[in-house]
């Protein structure tokens, strides 16, 4: 037997190689942070279930989101790599919350408010955005960042 992949309880565990693709509504455990740190897609659904969906993100420098609204989905994003500038607000001409994110910040966006995420360092932004309920169609791989949408 193998102990390395034993933890302290006696309970196997067998750490889980990550793909681009989205694997709910299946039960998944993996290590986010590493997830997130490699994925070079500008966007990639890592787990879209019926009430709560993953994202993975990488905003090239001088990049944003993009300005955009959620009228029914409340947003989790939390940054694992980069420096990035939140702007939130009631309407798309003022954006008067803003903030300064670094590794290990997080920020919620609640349903109905206007925002963008803009890189302002100087290497990709790398995050990871929980949507509740999901935003994107299952499976959505964005290699790059398509036009503005909303």
């Amino acid at each position: 037997m193998n102990n390395k992949n034993y933890n302290k309880y006696n309970v196997y565990y067998q750490p889980q190689q990550i793909y681009a693709k989205d694997y709910g509504p299946e039960p998944i455990a993996f290590n986010i942070e590493k997830a997130t740190k490699e994925n070079e897609n500008f966007r990639t659904a890592l787990w879209t279930g019926s009430k709560l969906q993953l994202t993975l993100m990488n905003i090239p420098v001088g990049e944003s989101i993009g300005l955009e609204n959620h009228p029914n989905i409340d947003q989790f994003i939390r940054i694992e790599e980069g420096e990035g500038l939140i702007q939130i607000g009631n309407n798309k001409n003022n954006l008067n919350f803003q903030r300064r994110l670094y590794p290990e910040y997080a920020t919620i966006i609640p349903a109905g408010k206007w925002h963008n995420l803009i890189n302002i360092g100087d290497k990709p932004l790398k995050l990871y955005s929980i949507y509740a309920p999901p935003n994107h169609p299952k499976g959505t791989i964005d290699k790059i960042k398509k036009d503005e949408i909303d």
